[in-house]
């Protein structure tokens, strides 16, 4: 008798059958515990969630079974330029101990990490990254299947975790660059290598993108590093930057994000250099702005604060009392967001959202918002259609909603037809690397849309951040006349 499966759903690959069907098992697994009231007291049991019956389940475990077996038999193989890179990889970390992997977004650096580690034998490998981007490891893990074990983590948890490890992956390695003082995570990452000296391989796409300082952190913990000499980046940047002095506000403080291209000369010989261009991508992205008429009590509120600089309502303040205020607030108002003074956000104006749903009504979209109430406006006007979750993207017919900074990098938006911006970020970084989020060695065309509203501050950003440039303080007030 045939075993009898879940039918593969219209456009699943084999993965996202496995993935749909271990969310099921998992929905028919799940229990909770209720407290009962009796004469001896309360009484704990534990349920099921949800009732099914023992043909259901045996039916979703051999789908678990038979796709997961079917993702086995197609298992993952490296292209020529990735086992040349894992070749001359493990010979620097059986040298150093240490690697920079400076491959470019979709150039396959997580699986061609995960391949240096099963050639030089790990047995237990830490691999830190973004929370969005765990489950996306965990499946290039599976498909891969290497012959070491694998404890994937977000940046935020490395406080919650204890074991022994033989080798150390850090993704998106540019976050630890923070400096003069080491971040949170830097710090973090760092006492893991010192406490258990580790071989360690760093993932980045862009190792120094503001700052060739932000090197230091990077690395400053990893034994035999090339600034292992200097105690701290102040001594460090003595060496490596050109330290000068800037006024901010009515205070004078130095300023060492002027870092030498010694410092890449240095790092060279710990570095592998990978372009999409050199795997052979030619990506054609094509982008489009599309305006959006705002409601006219947004535009009337936007002019207000610019001459008054503060507008009071009955329970809240909108305060624009320095230079970078005023252009936060517009930035939000102009999308149709506020946060007051008290620090409590409100939506103002729907009309952005409500006009991506008309306009993209039927299409799979990756969408990208700036502020945090943006995300309400969306689920306001979306609803179901929207998750913010990238396995639920993956397996449902829903769109996805991400924020700009932890959804540009570590992620795969490849099942998106198009990705639409609902604002956009002052940072060139930002633009350059979330707008890259569709492509894949077989998906080199890309359509991307940005959402502005008409006679915003969305334009003139654009305009900076496209031309690599961080829209800063000195723009607006340039800009301020003209809006």
């Amino acid at each position: 008798m045939m075993t009898e499966l879940i039918n593969r759903i219209p456009g699943f690959s084999d993965m996202d059958m496995y993935q749909w069907c271990k969310k099921l098992q998992d929905a028919c697994e799940s229990t909770i515990v209720k407290k009962n009231k009796t004469k001896n007291g309360v009484v704990e049991t534990t349920e099921r969630m949800f009732e099914t019956n023992e043909p259901v389940e045996e039916r979703i475990r051999n789908s678990v079974k038979f796709y997961l077996e079917k993702m086995e038999k197609g298992k993952i193989e490296f292209r020529d330029y990735q086992i040349d890179i894992i070749d001359r990889g493990v010979e620097c970390l059986r040298r150093h101990k240490f690697l920079y992997l400076a491959m470019e977004v979709r150039t396959g650096k997580t699986l061609t990490s995960l391949g240096m580690c099963d050639k030089i034998g790990a047995k237990r490998v830490l691999f830190v990254t973004k929370k969005k981007a765990i489950s996306s490891i965990e499946q290039d893990y599976l498909m891969l299947g290497p012959g070491f074990e694998i404890d994937v983590i977000n940046y935020e948890s490395l406080h919650t975790i204890d074991n022994k490890w033989d080798v150390v992956i850090l993704d998106e390695a540019h976050s630890l660059g923070a400096f003069p003082k080491p971040s949170g995570r830097a710090e973090l990452a760092g006492q893991i290598i010192a406490r258990q000296k580790p071989i360690v391989i760093l993932l980045s796409g862009t190792p120094t993108p503001e700052s060739y300082c932000q090197m230091y952190h990077q690395v400053y913990a990893i034994p035999g590093n090339p600034f292992a000499e200097y105690k701290n980046f102040y001594r460090f940047a003595e060496v490596y930057a050109d330290i000068k002095v800037k006024k901010v506000n009515s205070l004078f403080i130095k300023d060492y994000s002027h870092g030498k291209e010694k410092i890449l000369e240095a790092i060279k010989p710990y570095t592998i250099n990978y372009t999409q261009k050199d795997a052979g991508f030619v990506v054609e992205t094509t982008e489009e702005i599309l305006e959006v008429e705002m409601k006219p009590s947004t535009y009337k509120m936007i002019k207000r604060l610019q001459k008054d600089l503060v507008i009071e309502g009955k329970d809240e303040v909108i305060l624009a009392d320095t230079s970078v205020k005023l252009m936060t607030k517009m930035h939000q108002m102009y999308s149709g967001t506020i946060k007051f003074e008290s620090g409590k956000s409100m939506i103002i104006d729907t009309s952005k959202a409500e006009f991506i749903k008309e306009n993209f009504e039927g299409c799979k979209i990756g969408i990208f918002y700036k502020f945090k109430e943006e995300l309400e406006s969306l689920k306001q006007i979306f609803g179901d259609e929207l998750t913010t979750d990238l396995d639920e993207f993956n397996t449902t017919w829903k769109n996805i909603a991400l924020q700009i900074v932890s959804g540009r990098e570590g992620i795969s938006l490849r099942k998106a037809e198009y990705l639409v911006y609902y604002n956009i970020d002052f940072s060139a970084t930002s633009y350059w690397q979330s707008r890259d989020r569709m492509t894949t060695m077989d998906r080199l065309k890309n359509q991307v849309y940005w959402v502005f509203a008409k006679d915003g501050i969305e334009h003139k950003i654009y305009q900076a951040v496209k031309d690599k440039k961080d829209y800063t303080i000195n723009h607006f007030k340039k800009d301020l006349f003209s809006l």
